[in-house]
C-alpha cells in the first residue's frame, strides 16, 4: 500500500499569525492557481486507508495495511455521497495518547476531497495572507466574539468573516450545507446585524470540490439559504475560492475562485 512521505512530520500545528512574514504578496493583487496553502504532512505520518463504516458522527471504522483500526472524523456532516464502503481515503497517523487511531483527511472520488474541517480555518488563513480578498491585510484576529455567536476573522479590525467548507456537489454545483445547519444561519444573522450597524462583513465559501459555481443547498436547509439571500440583499459580501489536494506531496493549493451561482448572484 503506498504512502506520502514526508521531510517534516510535526506533531501538531504550528502556525503564525503574522501577516508580515508569512507569504508575501504585493499588495491590490489575488491570489494565484496552484499555490501552496496548507501542508498535510503536518498533521502527522501520511497514509493511504479504505472506509469500511461510520459507526457515530466522530469516529469511522478503516481497514490500514489488512487491519482494521479508527479513525476521528473531524467533519460532523452528513457526507453520504463521500463516505461510502470501500472508498479510498487518506488518513493521519495519531498520537497514542488519543482515543483513535487515524484522522480522517482526504477521500478518492475521481478527485482527492478534503474533509477535515479542522483544517478549514488554517486554510482560510493563509488564503487571506495571500490575497483572496482583493488585499492584503494588516492584521488578522480569528474567532471573534460579536453578538452571540464567534465569528470566523476579523480583518483590519473592520471586516467581519464567516468561513464555510463546501464538499457537496448537486447538478454540478457546489453547495452547503448537507445536514441543516441552525448554526450556520445564526452566524448568517450576526453578518446581517453587523452590516446593519455599520461595520463591513463577508460569507467566505472554502470550496473543497472541482465545481464551477456556489449556490446554498435550499432542499437540506430552507432557512440557511433564506437567510444566505437576505445577507446579500443587505450587503453582505460573499467571496468564495477553491482548493485542491496534491496527493503526491500532501500539499493543499489554491485552485481559482468560486463565484455564486447565476440563480443567486442574479447575473
Amino acid at each position: 500500500m503506498p504512502f506520502i512521505v514526508s521531510r517534516f512530520i510535526l506533531p501538531s500545528f504550528v502556525f503564525s499569525l503574522s501577516l508580515e512574514k508569512e507569504h508575501p504578496v504585493p499588495h491590490n493583487e489575488t491570489m494565484s492557481e496552484s499555490l501552496k496553502l496548507f501542508d498535510l504532512n503536518k498533521l502527522g505520518e501520511l497514509t493511504f486507508a479504505e472506509f469500511i463504516s461510520r459507526p457515530n458522527r466522530f469516529v469511522g471504522e478503516i481497514q490500514v495495511n489488512g487491519r482494521t483500526a479508527s479513525c476521528h472524523i473531524a467533519d460532523t456532516g452528513r457526507l453520504k455521497e463521500i463516505l461510502m464502503k470501500g472508498r479510498r481515503i487518506l488518513v493521519a497517523k495519531n498520537p497514542a495518547r488519543l482515543k483513535t487511531d487515524y484522522r480522517l483527511l482526504a477521500c478518492e472520488m475521481g478527485e482527492w476531497v478534503l474533509i477535515n474541517t479542522a483544517i478549514h480555518t488554517h486554510i482560510a488563513r493563509a488564503a487571506i495572507h495571500n490575497g483572496v480578498l482583493g488585499f492584503i491585510p494588516k492584521t488578522l484576529q480569528p474567532e471573534v466574539k460579536t453578538g452571540n455567536s464567534r465569528l470566523d476573522f476579523l480583518v483590519d479590525n473592520r471586516l467581519f468573516i464567516e468561513l464555510k467548507g463546501t464538499n457537496l456537489i448537486l447538478d454540478s454545483q457546489c453547495r452547503f450545507p448537507d445536514a441543516p445547519t441552525t448554526r450556520g444561519r445564526r452566524h448568517l444573522e450576526e453578518l446581517i446585524q453587523l452590516k446593519k450597524g455599520g461595520k463591513d462583513a463577508m460569507i467566505l465559501i472554502l470550496g473543497l470540490r472541482n465545481c464551477p459555481c456556489f449556490v446554498p443547498n435550499r432542499d437540506m436547509d430552507p432557512a440557511f439559504s433564506t437567510t444566505f439571500q437576505k445577507a446579500l440583499a443587505n450587503g453582505v459580501q460573499y467571496q468564495g475560492f477553491r482548493v485542491k489536494l496534491d496527493i503526491d506531496t500532501g500539499y493543499v493549493l489554491s485552485n481559482g475562485k468560486l463565484p455564486l451561482c447565476r440563480e443567486v448572484s442574479g447575473e
